[in-house]
């Protein structure tokens, strides 16, 4: 079963989004795995890895970021995609896995754009300006040295990129069998790439002002909208730390902040998802508020998930608190796939000490089975 006795607890009330009902308000957050095949494509251990989660009691389980077009957006090597139907026949397993174990579950949708490494497809990489990213590739998804200079992405290209998110949206939906899709807008991949200043540089119009750079992401949500439809839950994950910056802050502070999450709450989207390194913290340094309480404040009809060091109840209470409508765990998910199930029972939790990073196939058959 998906909900265990609970504790009382806020974290462990139902809820809905857009008629989706939820057992409970917690959810894994999206985490790259790179453990598909070379063609993108998810295999039975994916499947376990995934169920795992709705079977510790889960209610939503968004997928690691899945690339969506076979030309500039795939980031890392063993990456998985949905850009045909051999991609989405294999998701679909895994959909109906986390179904079958009392789940939801929404696919991730992503551009690495100049983060890209490793790149099967394609070597060279584009992004808004062709700006070298900051820091180099990742060892641990099979990155070696320096990021490669991006080439400036075409008004075609970009074009092209909107389609391939539309495109993957729909299989997802259509052939899948996913409950929604989360964009994701965060952590330095293409979307963060135009939405942030130091990498988008353009003077056409992707670029300028926080709200222009945010227009990429923007288009992105109506291409989407119009492809799975009017009733399908849609958001977009945003950050301000990346995996390649992980202290940038937004220079526009929570004048900016105000304007992104009016300008979301404007768009196609029925949630937003933001994450930071603690989620409780003030955004911006001498400031007193947080991310997620700025999103709460500014974007008020949208369901909003909360990201970022939440594996404590108390923390998860307290940015319930503040405003989120779910909480969203990664490195605690990791650890502790079962969490609802251990906390709800006043279990004691395991301990990181999990390889948190490995992919799926260095995982120990014992904790696929958890």
């Amino acid at each position: 079963m998906n909900a265990p006795a609970m504790i009382p607890s806020p974290v462990f009330t139902g809820t809905s989004l857009k008629g989706l009902d939820f057992a409970n308000r917690m959810s894994v957050a999206p985490m790259t795995r790179i453990s598909a095949s070379s063609a993108g494509v998810p295999g039975e251990r994916m499947v376990r890895y995934y169920e795992r989660f709705a079977r510790g009691g889960f209610s939503l389980v968004t997928t690691e970021g899945i690339y969506t077009d076979k030309a500039y957006a795939q980031a890392y090597f063993g990456q998985p995609g949905l850009t045909d139907r051999e991609q989405a026949d294999a998701w679909h397993h895994v959909v109906d896995a986390v179904h079958a174990a009392g789940g939801r579950t929404f696919a991730q949708l992503m551009h690495g754009g100049a983060l890209a490494q490793g790149n099967p497809y394609r070597p060279d990489t584009v992004g808004p300006s062709a700006i070298r990213p900051k820091g180099g590739q990742m060892t641990g998804y099979h990155g070696d040295g320096p990021y490669a200079m991006p080439r400036e992405i075409s008004e075609a290209e970009i074009a092209e990129a909107i389609e391939g998110f539309a495109s993957a949206a729909r299989l997802a939906i259509e052939a899948a069998g996913f409950d929604g899709i989360e964009i994701h807008g965060a952590n330095g991949y293409l979307l963060d790439q135009f939405f942030t200043d130091y990498t988008n540089q353009r003077e056409d119009r992707w670029g300028g002002d926080i709200v222009t750079r945010l227009g990429l992401s923007l288009e992105v949500l109506k291409a989407v909208r119009a492809a799975i439809g009017p009733s399908v839950p849609l958001g977009l994950r945003l950050s301000q730390g990346k995996v390649n910056d992980f202290r940038h802050k937004w220079a526009e502070r929570e004048q900016g902040a105000a304007r992104v999450f009016e300008a979301l709450a404007e768009s196609p989207a029925d949630f937003v998802h933001v994450t930071e390194f603690e989620a409780w913290q003030p955004a911006f340094k001498g400031g007193d508020i947080s991310l997620v309480s700025l999103a709460r404040r500014h974007a008020p009809r949208l369901f909003l998930i909360a990201n970022g060091s939440l594996h404590d109840l108390a923390r998860a209470e307290q940015v319930m608190g503040a405003g989120a409508d779910m909480i969203a765990l990664g490195r605690g998910a990791l650890v502790n796939p079962d969490w609802p199930r251990l906390t709800a029972e006043r279990s004691d939790l395991r301990p990181f000490e999990l390889p948190i990073l490995a992919p799926i196939s260095d995982i120990k058959d014992s904790e696929l089975a958890l």
